[in-house]
């Protein structure tokens, strides 16, 4: 079943927009508020890169960490030194700083048409197989804020390391109108 457990923000957002019977338009920015969520300063990038390119319709986002305050907040290996749980706040972390990318670039999240896809890498133990699980976190995160257009293909795999020992790191393609 794609996109588990959505969280109650979303249909909150449903009723919230309906108005004598019809549904109001409401930006993306209004639902990251009703989410509790700001987006950052789009974090610096840490080599030769640009954060985002923009091709035709398609915009790129280079891998985003768990960056806060020029911090990176989650560090180490799933699940030897980070729990799942806690691992899954980094990938909603990077999914923050990827839309803080993408607004920096577009000027507003409403240009975006579609989430394409999401590729998620899990700073892992040897044995640990449940990547998937971690990246999940990202994925119902974009389908709260965006709805259907929130839905994309996906990758989640372990990595033996990640840059400044981040636990998680995302990077993500969105079409835009």
């Amino acid at each position: 079943m794609p996109f588990p457990q959505l969280g109650s923000a979303y249909i909150i957002y449903q009723d919230k927009v309906k108005s004598s019977g019809s549904e109001q338009k409401i930006v993306i920015e209004e639902k990251l508020a009703l989410l509790n969520i700001s987006l950052p300063t789009p974090p610096r990038p840490a080599g030769s890169y640009v954060p985002v390119v923009r091709t035709g319709n398609l915009v790129f986002v280079s891998g985003q960490i768990p960056v806060r305050d020029g911090k990176v907040e989650f560090h180490g290996k799933v699940p030897t030194n980070i729990s799942i749980e806690v691992a899954q706040q980094a990938a909603k972390l990077c999914i923050i700083n990827v839309l803080a990318q993408l607004k920096a670039e577009l000027g507003t999240l409403d240009k975006i048409s579609r989430i394409v896809r999401v590729s998620g890498f899990v700073n892992s133990a040897q044995d640990f197989v449940e990547q998937p699980k971690i990246i999940n976190a990202a994925s119902d995160l974009l389908f709260e804020i965006f709805g259907k257009k929130g839905k994309h293909s996906r990758i989640a795999v372990g990595v033996a390391s990640l840059p400044l020992n981040s636990t998680v790191e995302i990077d993500l393609v969105a079409e835009v109108s």
